[in-house]
């Protein structure tokens, strides 16, 4: 009993050494099963020194030790694998070995033997997909075990004399089974606790960094001001509950809030030396307010004590700062360090994103300015000269086309968005035909084929116009008979398909393209939904020309 009280004390001391040990960086890559050497080479490093230390720790008795060694090579090989285990255990049963006895052999054997055991508990396991047991206390407790049975077997058949070796056997078996069996135990479930408070915190970290993510999303798309840096500030000071917070461009403070508003004054030009070296050089700067000393550029009486300072990227260059303060009676923890960066990467991520769309919304707004450039000049020409001719014989019929001329135009000035309804899209052609209609009086027939169900398709704004008008200008325009223009809409198994046919049959395939106005209409669809999309042209000279618009199915609305 003495003995058993006496090596349990020592696993103790063992135990809060491990203890300590996991509060440092090099235990984190103990918390799983290893797959990557590196992760590998820790392992057996730091189990190789628990199984020397085990040793150490050890008493002495009848001219040998009675340990804690197994619990080093059992837990580097159910962590790292037979190699591990049987490297792990060979170093021990060397350290062993050299330190004399008449067990020393016996016990580099058994030691070498109880790693090379557990790694293959820990291939077995891999193989049955049961990793997650692996990190089990009672797993770490059998196979400890196990291997301090298989040790006390190797002791009696390598061991000599033999009558010492059970002498030995008999006293020390107990304490030895139980201390390693239950250090091991304990050991794995320190591991363990470590593994679910990395996964808490990883969890907690994910969860607030998109949390952030989420609420700034939408507002980094109305651009990168003092009004929308106002309101990102908040965000990351409320998640984080840092002393304050900042937000720079290049050259003054846009946003600021915590302690210090009083004198950290948005619209101000930045002071601090560390902000403008973060920004020159694209590097974070840390001051802790220890090691490294802190003081505020603008008041000696500032309650901040430290700050960490991070660079924003935007288009391959810094285009301002994010900086979390501390006050002095505070010291900044690390997971506010880990976060801060990872707003960062997250603001110049968003920056780089608002800023793409801000380009593509100017690209599409230069876009619909060319086509309504295209169709204003000289469809407000032939307009007018229509209206003209009539104004005098059919005042009411003139009286309507100057409403449906006045209802096309203030459509066009209106329709700035990228995306409209078929229904739209149709309800501005119908005054575009009245018009050409007209124009052409009898001589020109359309017909709208087109299910009600599908007038919430969603489509690029201005697709119709253009290709009807293309169809009128170059096509009905042309005959000396009567001409015809027919628009229809279907479902494919690809999506929809519209196509407007003319019965002119005039169109010729032209090597620079199809003209601005439908080129504009198939780059446009091709953005929005893809290269399987777009307009086709197909036609049967002196008898029709059919134009083709496919659109995917999901541009449809409930």
């Amino acid at each position: 009993m003495e003995l058993i009280l006496a090596l349990l004390q020592q696993m103790s001391v063992y135990l809060v050494i491990a203890y300590l040990f996991s509060k440092t960086p090099l235990f984190k890559p103990l918390v799983g099963v290893s797959v990557r050497f590196p992760h590998k080479l820790v392992i057996y490093l730091v189990f190789s020194g628990f199984c020397i230390m085990g040793t150490y720790f050890g008493l002495q008795l009848q001219d040998a030790i009675a340990n804690t060694r197994a619990i080093g090579a059992v837990l580097g090989g159910l962590l790292g694998g037979p190699v591990v285990g049987f490297l792990v255990g060979l170093t021990g049963g060397l350290h062993r070995y050299s330190l004399g006895g008449f067990t020393d052999l016996a016990c580099a054997i058994s030691t070498t033997a109880e790693g090379l055991l557990a790694g293959l508990v820990h291939f077995h396991m891999v193989r049955k997909g049961q990793v997650e047991r692996l990190l089990s206390p009672g797993v770490a407790f059998v196979t400890a075990f196990v291997a301090e049975l298989m040790q006390m077997a190797i002791i009696l058949l390598v061991a000599k004399p033999v009558g010492q070796a059970w002498a030995l056997v008999q006293v020390i078996a107990p304490p030895m089974l139980l201390a390693n069996a239950g250090g091991a135990a304990l050991f794995m479930n320190m591991v363990r606790d470590q593994k679910a408070m990395y996964e808490k915190y990883s969890s907690a970290f994910s969860t607030k960094a998109l949390q952030i993510a989420e609420r700034i999303t939408s507002i980094l798309a109305q651009g990168f001001n003092e009004r929308t840096t106002a309101r990102i500030a908040r965000i990351v000071y409320e998640a984080t509950e840092v002393g304050a917070v900042a937000i720079t461009d290049r050259e003054k403070l846009l946003a600021f809030i915590g302690i210090g508003e009083d004198h950290h004054l948005p619209g101000t030009r930045i002071a601090s030396a560390q902000t403008l070296r973060a920004i020159d050089s694209n590097e974070v700067i840390f001051l802790d307010g220890i090691e490294e000393p802190y003081q505020c550029s603008l008041s000696q009486d500032c309650k901040l004590g430290s700050t960490l300072v991070i660079p924003l990227q935007g288009d391959n260059e810094v285009i301002g700062t994010i900086k979390l303060y501390e006050p002095k009676k505070k010291l900044f923890r690390n997971i506010n360090r880990t976060l801060g960066n990872g707003i960062a990467s997250l603001l110049s991520s968003q920056i780089l994103s608002s800023r793409y769309e801000q380009q593509k919304n100017l690209l599409v707004q230069a876009e619909l300015k060319l086509v309504q450039a295209q169709i204003n000049p000289h469809f407000l020409f032939n307009a007018l000269n229509t209206i003209s001719a009539i104004i005098r014989r059919r005042p009411e019929q003139a009286r309507d086309l100057l409403l449906h001329l006045s209802h096309f135009f203030r459509k066009n000035l209106k329709r700035t968005g990228d995306v409209s309804t078929l229904a739209e899209e149709l309800d501005h052609v119908r005054s575009y035909l009245k018009i050409e209609m007209a124009r052409f009086e009898d001589r020109l027939a359309v017909d709208v084929d087109i299910d009600e169900n599908l007038y919430n398709l969603r489509l690029p704004t201005f697709t119709l116009q253009p290709i009807i008008e293309n169809a009128i200008k170059h096509g009905i325009s042309t005959l000396f008979e009567n001409g015809r223009v027919c628009v229809s809409a279907r479902t494919t198994d690809a999506g929809v398909e519209l196509c407007v046919e003319d019965n002119a049959g005039n169109y010729r395939p032209d090597a620079n393209g199809d003209g601005l106005g439908m080129g504009i209409v198939d780059k446009r669809i091709k953005n929005l939904y893809g290269e399987r999309f777009g307009v086709s042209m197909e036609c049967q000279p002196e008898a029709w020309t059919r134009v083709k618009v496919s659109l995917p199915k999901q541009g449809m609305t409930p």
